[in-house]
């Protein structure tokens, strides 16, 4: 299998079908699930909600890890965060919208979802 998809089987009535999802778009579901919450400015990066749509999803791997491994799912992130947000609450915004988001998405069971702050924007 390449190690570039997850596999997430689904069978069916008669027993043969399956479904794989690309590390990258699981890590893409992540990103804009964390641009959804308010006091995050980008993922590390400076990738916004604008710019995720033009980037390579290969790029957003700089920002998000995906690691899958029978069926689970393990997030690592870096986000920008706006100032004077309070962090230790909106990382659990960012936790909680990511698992929520990738498991209705894809099926997958996200076990950890571990957000690193890579910094500060300050407003303008």
């Amino acid at each position: 299998m390449d190690k570039n998809l997850v596999s997430g089987v689904q069978t069916s009535s008669n027993g043969i079908a399956s479904v794989k999802i690309a590390d990258d778009v699981v890590a893409k579901i992540a990103a804009l699930a964390a641009l959804e919450i308010d006091g995050v400015s980008a993922m590390a990066g400076n990738y916004t909600s604008e710019t995720i749509d033009r980037v390579s999803p290969k790029n957003l791997a700089k920002s998000s890890k995906i690691s899958v491994c029978e069926g689970k799912v393990r997030v690592d992130m870096s986000i920008l965060m706006k100032y004077s947000y309070n962090i230790p609450a909106t990382s659990k915004q960012v936790q909680d919208r990511v698992k929520t988001s990738i498991q209705s998405m894809t099926g997958l069971d996200v076990t950890d979802v571990n957000v690193r702050i890579a910094g500060i924007t300050m407003p303008e």
